[in-house]
């Protein structure tokens, strides 16, 4: 049986006789001493455990968001097609015409008008403005009230979304019932 050193005086002898010539306490030839590979497996790990937290970072940095509301935008920030308005007069609905939101583009949008009891609110009228809290400018075009549709319904034309983020669109109506306010929020 061999011992410690006569293990190491065969490899030595084994690697000579191969033409290689073994660095003093190398017991393997092609992997260096044990604790050159340990660093270099433990940097290797390192490196790789950076390149993922890189990866990771720039697809959170890059990923849509929804935009953060602070403080008195977080008032009135929900993102609903119904609702009553200031004053409980009506209860108003606010969608695209064609269903979907689109940016860059000018859209109509129904507005629907009832009062608290459920009936159609006709003859209204109806004032515009809005832009984006955020941002702090207004609407890129001056959205209009064109056409009344029947069964309380408005189209709002010249609508248009020119970037992402939180919209806020203001109608100022005046009926019979009285005259109110009501505020939709439209997020891109």
């Amino acid at each position: 049986m061999l011992g410690v050193s006569g293990f190491l005086h065969q490899r030595r002898f084994l690697s000579c006789a191969a033409g290689r010539d073994l660095p003093s306490g190398t017991l393997f030839p092609g992997r260096g001493t044990g604790l050159a590979s340990l660093w270099r497996y433990v940097l290797a790990g390192v490196g790789l455990a950076a390149l993922l937290a890189g990866i990771l970072a720039a697809v959170y940095l890059t990923a849509p968001q929804a935009p953060r509301l602070a403080g008195s935008e977080m008032a009135g920030s929900e993102i609903a097609r119904s609702k009553k308005t200031a004053n409980g007069l009506f209860v108003a609905s606010f969608e695209p015409e064609r269903g979907v939101v689109r940016q860059g583009e000018l859209q109509s949008w129904l507005l629907t008008l009832r009062t608290k009891a459920g009936t159609p609110v006709e003859g209204a009228a109806i004032t515009i403005s809005g832009g984006m809290p955020q941002h702090r400018h207004g609407l890129p075009t001056s959205p209009q009230a064109t056409d009344y549709l029947g069964d309380g319904r408005y189209r709002i034309g010249g609508v248009k979304f020119t970037m992402s983020g939180l919209w806020q669109l203001h109608f100022a109506i005046s009926a019979a019932a009285g005259s109110d306010t009501v505020v939709f929020n439209v997020l891109l």
